[in-house]
């Protein structure tokens, strides 16, 4: 049974188009119109070895704010649709990753309740590119509250922007990838004593 979720959002400043196979390969296709959220949307994809298609049409003319939230509630919602009933996966996952001088702890629990917990390096480089950096924080609020999931993502130490961001990314992916994943030992089995997820 494919493991696939699409989802269409359009308004008045963004049009997304996502489309995620959380059994895939890793391969993707993203076009946000933002350079290195376009890098870290990949990193998503290949990390978790989802196949991933993102492509939005926001109103860059003003910032990229609208595109880079309506893209992340997008990617939650689709997420969200490709688990199904859950029947059968780990649920919980967690993942730590280094990238040079940064590292970034990340641990997810597919519960159907959304709860984020964020914590970062003060401090850092406004910009990379054309991300700001102020909106990873937006973009996981805004998965998580689509996803409805549980999520902590903490990075103790780091000092270049760019790599406090990839390594929250990559380690996001392979605590996703390993929360989604089927286990052979519970085929058929809800992973809660609540009987919902």
């Amino acid at each position: 049974m494919s493991r696939i979720g699409r989802v269409e959002r359009t308004t008045k400043e963004t049009s997304v188009l996502v489309e995620i196979d959380l059994d895939g390969t890793g391969k993707t296709d993203i076009a946000t119109g933002v350079g290195f959220y376009d890098h870290m949307l990949d990193q998503l994809g290949r990390h978790g070895l989802f196949d991933l298609t993102v492509k939005t049409d926001g109103d860059l003319h003003i910032d990229s704010h609208h595109t880079i939230e309506d893209t992340a509630l997008a990617l939650g919602a689709a997420f969200k649709q490709a688990l199904g009933d859950k029947v059968g996966i780990y649920r919980f996952g967690n993942c730590t990753v280094p990238l040079d001088e940064s590292l970034a702890q990340v641990t997810v629990d597919l519960s159907g309740r959304p709860y984020l917990v964020h914590t970062e390096p003060e401090n850092m480089a406004p910009m990379i590119g054309e991300y700001d950096t102020t909106m990873t924080r937006h973009i996981l609020e805004s998965f998580v509250a689509q996803a409805q999931i549980a999520l902590h993502v903490h990075v103790p130490y780091g000092r270049n922007a760019h790599h406090i961001v990839e390594c929250q990314f990559k380690a996001l992916a392979r605590a996703l990838r390993y929360a989604s994943e089927r286990d052979p030992r519970a085929a058929g089995i809800l992973p809660s004593t609540k009987g919902a997820l």
